[in-house]
């Protein structure tokens, strides 16, 4: 499998970027929150993420490219076990290709969105070492 690269757009996948802009435009209650707390503008010292980014056959909640990183909201259907094992493969292909992947749920979004920032911020510091 390739490594997400600056040449190859970070394995962008163009035939997704319709439904892509779909999902920006109808985002869940979560990752509203967590776009607009935490992610947009630059807020999360200073990297920039984007929403809905599509990657390989997948499209990611929010990535950011300098970091390599990948986060995603599980809400409610994500509890069901078909959807789980789709996550699973779905992260272990994203991280094959050079993404770390961090999971939020829905909850803990909504109920404790200093927790959240602090989670990422975390990650950041040590991929900054």
């Amino acid at each position: 499998m390739k490594k997400a690269l600056p040449e190859n757009n970070y394995c962008y996948n163009k035939k997704l970027q319709s439904l892509a802009r779909e999902l920006r435009n109808s985002m869940t209650k979560a990752e509203s929150c967590l776009w607009k707390y935490a992610l947009k503008a630059n807020k999360m010292s200073g990297y920039q993420f984007t929403r809905q980014r599509p990657v390989l056959d997948y499209i990611a909640d929010f990535m950011c490219k300098e970091l390599m990183l990948i986060i995603e909201v599980d809400g409610i259907s994500h509890k069901f076990d078909s959807i789980e094992k789709k996550d699973k493969f779905r992260q272990t292909n994203l991280e094959q290709i050079g993404f770390d992947v961090i999971r939020f749920k829905d909850e803990e979004i909504l109920n404790n969105i200093g927790d959240v920032i602090n989670t990422i911020e975390t990650f950041i510091k040590q991929r900054e070492v």
